[in-house]
């Protein structure tokens, strides 16, 4: 028979990539609840501009609604999905499976509309896209399935952080069931019974950097870091940990050169994080520094371009840029202005605003000019305590 689908109870969240939360509901004709989700969600899709690849992170907004096309399917013909719908086009699709004893999301589907100028400015291209992906998301029949820690679901270009969730399917009480099934994520190993990940910390403080060769200044930075690091532990779950770079247990230090600027930060928990700023004209990669050996945690890239402004400007960005290095380790940055090479007076020169002014970034620049990008490295320490084992971890 017909169904519908509604958000109950709307309520907004605070916290990094934390995104929007609701009820997202779908009924059958008789006014019944068969699917029932509760969760926030953060986006993180790479698409094309005319300047090179981009990343638009963007989280599922409070104005998100189930889509009536959802289904509480047909037993042998259809199985139930929601779809919610939100901004210009876009739609996060869940399909359900069961056996005798298990439910499931089976497959996970995003599309996203690149002619939303909102989320994807200056994209290439203005297609509507479509990824998915398998998921790890099953519970017991008439049981919640319930995750706090965060996971990623990875399809094609589209990284979708989920928080928080709560979700069933086949609902019999027309509310959550009582009963749950946790996810790996939130569940300790009973061998080694690790402490669950600790909550998003709030948002980092801000600190200002300033690096000096035998030229003068090179670099003039102030920004507060954030990192987000997926690794495996020793009992082969997978954990997703966000924790700030605390600028007062923080040291600084840097070098300069013609081509390249460089800022390494070191602390208790990182072992080395290096921002490298090179002269990019339109060929040639820097590399990132070597990668730590076991157990520390290691990732790099050495072709990111971002906080790109012309040579002799500063970079702005008073919003929240989140930069993913590789698909297990991302670093958020907030407040940054940034000016590498050519610091006149030790000031900050003119600034090329992020985002919302990008347009009048794009103005194209005289033969000859340059760009400041930047190359981010990370060998992170054994995260989750340096006395205990360091069996099952993996170099990234």
């Amino acid at each position: 028979g017909p169904w519908t689908g509604s958000v109950r109870r709307p309520r907004s969240r605070s916290g990094l990539l934390h995104g929007a939360s609701a009820v997202f509901e779908v009924k059958n004709g008789n006014g019944t609840a068969c699917i029932m989700a509760d969760f926030s969600a953060a986006f993180l899709v790479s698409y094309d501009t005319q300047s090179g690849p981009k990343n638009a992170p963007f989280d599922l907004p409070s104005s998100a609604q189930v889509l009536n096309s959802s289904s509480c399917g047909k037993a042998n013909t259809s199985d139930p999905s929601l779809r919610i719908a939100f901004g210009e086009g876009h739609t996060l699709t869940f399909t359900f499976s069961r056996n005798a004893t298990r439910y499931g999301v089976q497959r996970m589907s995003f599309v996203y509309n690149l002619s939303d100028s909102h989320i994807f400015p200056n994209a290439s291209s203005k297609e509507i896209k479509t990824v998915e992906s398998v998921t790890d998301i099953q519970a017991d029949i008439d049981k919640k399935y319930r995750c706090v820690s965060a996971s990623q679901v990875h399809m094609g270009n589209v990284t979708l952080t989920l928080r928080d969730v709560t979700v069933q399917a086949y609902l019999s009480n027309n509310s959550f069931s009582k009963g749950e099934t946790r996810c790996k994520q939130d569940v300790p190993s009973p061998t080694t019974a690790p402490p669950r990940p600790p909550p998003s910390p709030e948002s980092p403080s801000v600190r200002k950097y300033n690096v000096s060769g035998s030229n003068g200044t090179c670099l003039l930075a102030s920004m507060a870091l954030q990192l987000n690091v997926t690794y495996e532990r020793s009992d082969n779950t997978t954990v997703t940990r966000v924790f700030n770079i605390n600028p007062n247990e923080t040291s600084a230090n840097g070098s300069c050169s013609s081509q390249q600027v460089t800022l390494e930060l070191r602390s208790e928990d990182v072992t080395l994080l290096v921002f490298q700023f090179g002269m990019v004209r339109g060929s040639g990669d820097l590399r990132p520094r070597p990668h730590a050996r076991e157990p520390a945690f290691a990732a790099g890239n050495s072709s990111l371009r971002v906080l790109q402004a012309t040579v002799g400007n500063s970079y702005k960005c008073n919003a929240q840029e989140h930069v993913q290095v590789t698909k297990a380790f991302s670093v958020n940055i907030f407040k940054v202005w940034v000016q590498a090479f050519k610091v006149e007076g030790n000031k900050f020169g003119s600034v090329e605003e992020c985002l919302l002014d990008e347009n009048s970034m794009l103005i194209p620049v005289a033969v000859g000019g340059a760009l400041a990008g930047l190359v981010l490295t990370v060998l992170i320490a054994y995260l989750v305590g340096r006395k205990r084992s360091h069996a099952g971890y993996q170099t990234i």
